[in-house]
This record gives C-alpha cells, structure tokens and sequence, in this order.
C-alpha cells in the first residue's frame, strides 16, 4: 500500500478508509466556529491537512453523497484535482444548493478524497484524426 506522509493540524483523526471496498477517505472541517452557508453561497472550508502527494498522482476532491443528499451541499469544480507538486492546506470548495441555510461546523465530514494515478502526455499535429461511428455527436446527441 502507498504511503503519503500528512501534517494534520486539525484534532480530526487522520483520513481512513471507512470500508475495505471504499475508494475515497472522508476528510473533515477544521473550524474555530461553525461556519453558514447561505442558499448558491460557496466558500471554502480548511481541514488542516499537508500532503505530500507522489508525483504521477492527483489526489481528488469529491462530494459527500449523504451531505449533498441531506443538505444539498456539494463541492464546486468536482472533482477538484490537487497536484502533487502543492504543499499548501488542503481545501474544499462547497457551494449550498438548497433553498435554506445550512451549517458547517467543525469536525464534519465535508468531502471525500480519492488518490488517482496520472499519465503525463503530449499533442502531436496532424492532417487527420480517426473517424468513429460517434463522430462529431456531442451533447445529447444519443437521447436523454
């Protein structure tokens, strides 16, 4: 198993894996005081945790189903991508897309995380691309 060195400032326990089949870890806010979130408002919300991410990794930042699902709070830029070579805290963009206010406060489980194996790649110009059966059928070209 990969092991990715974390300073954790906050009084959270450090990320786990909640089940043997889970692909994320919940990670938590860390607050001094419980934070609004007014209806369409965004703001981001610290956890007081470093990583030191190995490089061909991302780590991803996705929503809580159960917090989007109870509350309608969900991450912005989904998955949020944290490269490997940042070293700053680590934070989640939340945005309120229910019609009331509703409240972080510290300790919650805000967002999951999933670490992801990335490929770095180049363009090469050419005349021509391959043709698909698909072609150039973009958004909703296939029904609903």
């Amino acid at each position: 198993m990969l092991q990715i060195p974390i300073i954790n400032l906050s009084e959270n326990p450090h990320p786990a894996y909640a089940t043997i089949g889970s692909s994320g870890m919940d990670i938590s806010a860390f607050l001094s005081e419980s934070v609004t979130i007014n209806p369409l408002e965004r703001i981001l919300i610290p956890t007081g945790l470093f990583l030191q991410i190995p490089e061909n990794y991302e780590i991803q930042i996705r929503p809580r189903s159960g917090l989007a699902f109870k509350q309608g709070i969900t991450c912005l830029n989904t998955p949020g991508t944290i490269d490997s070579d940042y070293r700053g805290e680590i934070k989640v963009l939340l945005i309120n897309l229910s019609n009331e206010q509703q409240v972080i406060n510290n300790k919650d489980r805000i967002a999951q995380m999933v670490l992801a194996k990335t490929e770095k790649y180049s363009f090469i110009s050419v005349e021509k691309i391959d043709e698909t059966k698909r072609g150039e059928g973009g958004f909703g070209h296939t029904g609903k």
